[in-house]
């Protein structure tokens, strides 16, 4: 999921007080010593200060993070440095560019302490334990409660649904060459309707007036009708985005509403997994491993979600109630293998192009 335009980091951060870590702005190298351990992550990762200091405490080891832009910029630069990596440990690689670092021999195997906790669905490299399951979330469909209850009209549930006439005109998506909820989208349609199917859908979906924008900040914060930042002025009841969002949208507001202005077509979903990994050539492996173990533990599993507004990986790892309350179960969501997403990405892009922008 990553995803550098998650609405988590991005927009929730300064209303909980997002911890500043470490920066490390070098080329390549690794750790500096056997005293440092460097994660090199996607600009979304976040976690509490207190939380982080823990680890430092218990380990001995001083954490370093190492941001390189949204998750498919922080690969190729994991590819381009093969064999010299900048870290030991890479965090949010997910299932939509996993084939690709596995591909590129990019990390060492390792089983971190406390995967027996997390469910065999999200374990994607089983038995290889290349990478580690660490969190998953869901890209939606969200629409304007609002908007639907004062036009008197149920909002959409399905894919099915987003093509009748009572939403024309409605929805806006990002583009999936420029953003990774715009991808996920496209992906979820191409699980669902197929290979043969899936342009169909689209052809279908322009005619029915979907819009598309480069960006989630501008689909979600200027344009949906929903969005608090966007203060309502937003001109589009229904947009992608994910289904933590409602949550997100009440976590400031008091008193707590008795529901969150904006709901979840769950039948729009696509399910993107993050993954920790051992960086193979790693100049601090035994850091590396015991960061991977702690990334994995429930003090972090459980800080995730209002740092990151995603799911933890582990099953047993307490979810805040603001997440159970607002938020919206996805039981049922698409999904593609890893590798087909790597072999054909590229193409679908480019056709989805063709059928869409044209």
């Amino acid at each position: 999921m990553n995803t550098t335009s998650r609405i988590t980091a991005a927009v929730v951060a300064a209303a909980v007080g997002t911890a500043a870590l470490a920066a490390c702005g070098g080329q390549g190298g690794g750790s500096a010593d056997a005293k440092t351990v460097t994660l090199v992550s996607h600009d979304s990762f976040h976690a509490s200060k207190s939380v982080l200091a823990a680890f430092e405490k218990e380990s001995g080891y001083k954490v370093t993070v190492l941001r390189g832009g949204d998750a498919g910029k922080a690969v190729n630069q994991a590819i381009l440095s093969k064999g010299n990596p900048q870290g030991d440990v890479f965090f949010g690689i997910d299932n939509t560019l996993l084939s690709r670092g596995l591909d590129e021999g990019l990390f060492s195997p390792y089983e971190a302490k406390g995967l027996d906790k997390v469910p065999a669905e999200l374990q994607l490299d089983k038995g290889a334990h290349r990478v580690t399951p660490l969190d998953y979330g869901d890209t939606c469909v969200n629409y304007d409660r609002g908007y639907f209850d004062r036009h008197k009209i149920a909002p959409p549930k399905t894919f099915d649904d987003l093509l009748k006439p009572q939403y024309k005109g409605m929805l806006l998506t990002e583009n999936p060459a420029t953003s990774s909820p715009g991808l996920a989208f496209q992906l979820g349609t191409i699980a669902k309707y197929g290979e043969k199917g899936w342009q169909s859908y689209w052809k279908k979906l322009k005619a029915n007036g979907v819009e598309v924008v480069d960006g989630w900040d501008q689909a979600y914060n200027d344009r949906f009708s929903g969005s608090a930042a966007g203060k309502g002025k937003g001109d589009k009841p229904l947009v992608v985005s994910y289904a933590s969002s409602p949550p997100a949208e009440v976590l400031a507001k008091k008193p707590a509403p008795k529901e969150a202005p904006t709901g979840v077509a769950a039948g729009t979903c696509f399910r993107q997994i993050e993954f920790g990994c051992l960086l193979k050539g790693a100049r601090n492996e035994k850091g590396g491993k015991a960061l991977l173990d702690f990334l994995l533990s429930k003090k972090f599993q459980e800080d995730v979600p209002l740092k990151m507004f995603v799911n933890p990986a582990r099953a047993d790892a307490a979810v805040p109630e603001v997440f159970t309350r607002y938020g919206t179960a996805i039981d049922k969501p698409t999904t593609l293998a890893p590798a087909a997403v790597t072999k054909n990405r590229e193409q679908w892009i480019k056709q989805w192009s063709s059928l869409v922008l044209k």
